[in-house]
């Protein structure tokens, strides 16, 4: 196959992809794994190619929301989207573009875009039609500015009142989570990806039930408990709804990371539900493996760990930008023997 073999419309996906990946280096298959956000490449809020050239150089994986961490407004943001995606098709070797996400929990989070009612009042209705229609103006919006990620449902079944995030969920009831999250991943991702966004189903899982209603606290919920109403919104949205994206939370399920594990992201998610999209990181989910829940000595290991599961990471930190980050997967892939062979960031 050609060099250009990839980018060829006429081959299947699968080819185009293979060709794709047999062709990318081991920083190039660093940098899809990692995302800047939208202010570290703007200066005065343009985008600056300087800026671009030293977090892009081999690529990026997606951008941080674009609109909703700046000031820009519609037409604006769409113009900035188009200058980053045109400097990594005419600056880097293979010329892939970055994929924009943005938070979209009750309407695209953004300068001017419609603001519909918080997640609990939509459930409040208990008509799923309209959570469809809601998901369908969000995915017009966002598309408008070329943001193809949203992060949003919110899957997570919560039952304490003291826990700070119950107005972005859809409450109590695993059947109304459900039925309003599938009719959201099918608004949002639409019937056809040439004008769909991919939905982010989170946070996989228990997120809403920790302990003393604390955020990233631990939730302790025997096994079928967590199996036949925690998990099973998440399942609905994977096996109905054809849910493209997962996105971890930072909590412990019995002493391990949501994002360390093995079991939930792997056995449950892929081998038993058969996902085949992609998992994200939240934020700063990857740091907190060493700095929060410290089952690792270093962010080297921290790396490794993460992408053991085989799940997609943003490389998000609080003081750590992306070049920094790919030297530590870099640095883990050379010492541990590791190999970034599939998008969805393997290792092992």
């Amino acid at each position: 196959m050609t060099t250009k073999g990839y980018r060829d419309p006429q081959l299947a996906v699968d080819e185009r992809v293979q060709d794709l990946l047999g062709q990318m280096t081991l920083d190039e298959k660093i940098a899809q794994l990692g995302s800047a956000w939208v202010y570290e490449l703007l200066t005065n809020v343009q985008f600056d190619p300087t800026k671009g050239q030293a977090l892009m150089a081999a690529g990026l994986g997606q951008v941080t929301r674009l609109a909703g961490a700046s000031s820009l407004a519609p037409t604006d943001a769409a113009k900035v989207a188009n200058q980053i995606q045109r400097w990594l098709l005419e600056n880097t070797r293979l010329g892939i573009p970055t994929l924009i996400h943005e938070e979209c929990c009750s309407g695209y989070m953004a300068r001017n875009a419609t603001c519909f009612p918080q997640t609990i009042g939509v459930a409040s209705t208990w008509e799923p039609e309209l959570v469809r229609a809601m998901a369908d103006v969000v995915r017009e919006q966002m598309r408008a500015v070329g943001a193809r990620q949203g992060l949003s449902p919110l899957l997570d079944v919560t039952r304490d009142a003291r826990w700070g995030r119950v107005e972005e969920t859809y409450g109590e009831d695993p059947y109304l989570v459900a039925r309003m999250g599938v009719e959201f991943v099918r608004g949002i991702q639409g019937e056809d990806w040439r004008t769909g966004v991919v939905a982010t189903g989170k946070h996989f899982v228990g997120y809403g039930m920790s302990e003393g209603g604390f955020n990233w606290a631990p939730p302790h919920l025997n096994p079928r408990e967590l199996q036949e109403v925690y998990l099973y919104p998440f399942e609905a949205a994977v096996r109905e709804a054809k849910l493209m994206s997962i996105m971890n939370a930072y909590h412990e399920l019995d002493g391990v990371p949501c994002g360390a594990s093995r079991w939930l992201l792997t056995d449950i998610l892929r081998d038993t539900w058969g996902f085949d999209g992609v998992v994200v990181s939240d934020y700063f989910a990857i740091a907190q493996l060493h700095d929060f829940h410290e089952i690792v000595s270093d962010y080297e290991a921290a790396a490794v760990r993460a992408l053991s599961p085989v799940w997609m990471s943003n490389c998000h930190t609080r003081k750590d930008t992306a070049p920094r980050c790919a030297g530590r997967l870099r640095a883990a892939a050379s010492r541990r023997n590791c190999s970034i062979s599939a998008s969805a960031g393997i290792c092992g």
